[in-house]
């Protein structure tokens, strides 16, 4: 027996990357629902972000936060035998990352590290927010509703590798965007949320039942999640997928999300003999 589960990035994902619009694969998220086939955003967004795009698209699985600071299980969805986490109002909370007020501190030491200014989320209003994201003023809102990590715009006069080496000298994590880079703490990470969910589900199967990891995303910050899972899928974009992405031997979506994460999504169902209606 095979236990599927889906592990999916949202913007330009399961989301179309300028519209948002996810319409097509409500149907499809559906069907999975009724097969027991968990659906579990995995992504950079908040916690209150993440709760109402669950709430209109239809899910109820688990969904890891914040590059994967957090896991959070709704309590009246707990699919494990016991609470996998500490209870946080309407959820079970797996802390995978750091307060945010100590991420916040941490991007200041950074800054002086590199003797260079980082603008960090908690460091605009909402107006710039918008500004820099083109967010509405309640997304905007949503998006600044950090609990463990904070994003800040990517440097351009600093590398990559020098961002890395200064953000490890003082105990923290990086996932450095060609826009906005994140700051997580030192045990967070996409990969790390991906194998603590597994382990949880594999804890309710029967021993010989299976479990199959597929993963989906677009940008370089799937990359640890998409190293961790059974079947990695590359969502392009109208150019084709991302450099990072494009040349790792990984499964790339006929066409953009969300048509593209329907497609991919149905095909591996379909090698599975999981036949899912489109």
């Amino acid at each position: 027996m095979t236990q599927l589960i889906i592990f999916t990035d949202l913007d330009g994902t399961l989301l179309n990357s300028e519209t948002y619009d996810y319409a097509v694969t409500v149907p499809i998220i559906q069907q999975l629902k009724s097969l027991k086939i968990p659906v579990v955003p995995v992504t950079s967004k908040t916690r209150v972000e993440v709760a109402t795009l669950r709430q209109d698209v239809g899910l109820s699985d688990p969904f890891v936060t914040e590059n994967g600071s957090a896991i959070f299980v709704e309590v009246n969805h707990n699919p494990f035998n016991k609470p996998p986490g500490e209870r946080e109002g309407d959820y079970y909370v797996v802390d995978l990352g750091c307060p945010y007020v100590q991420a916040r501190a941490g991007l200041r030491v950074i800054a002086n590290e590199l003797q260079h200014s980082l603008l960090g989320f908690g460091d605009m209003t909402i107006n710039r927010l918008q500004r820099y994201t083109g967010l509405s003023a309640k997304d905007a809102q949503e998006a600044k509703a950090r609990e463990f990590s904070e994003p800040f715009i990517t440097p351009k006069a600093v590398t990559s590798e020098q961002i890395v080496e200064a953000v490890e000298a003082v105990g923290f994590k990086v996932v450095v965007g060609d826009r906005f880079s994140h700051l997580i703490g030192p045990d967070a990470g996409k990969g790390n949320a991906v194998e603590r969910l597994v382990a949880l589900y594999q804890s309710i199967l029967p021993t010989d039942e299976t479990i199959v990891t597929i993963g989906l995303g677009n940008s370089p910050n799937d990359i640890d999640m998409l190293a961790h899972v059974d079947h990695p899928v590359v969502l392009p974009g109208l150019n084709g997928p991302h450099p990072q992405l494009g040349d790792r031997g990984w499964d790339i979506a006929p066409v953009p999300a969300p048509e593209g994460w329907v497609e991919a999504v149905t095909a591996i169902c379909q090698k599975f003999d999981v036949a899912l209606q489109s």
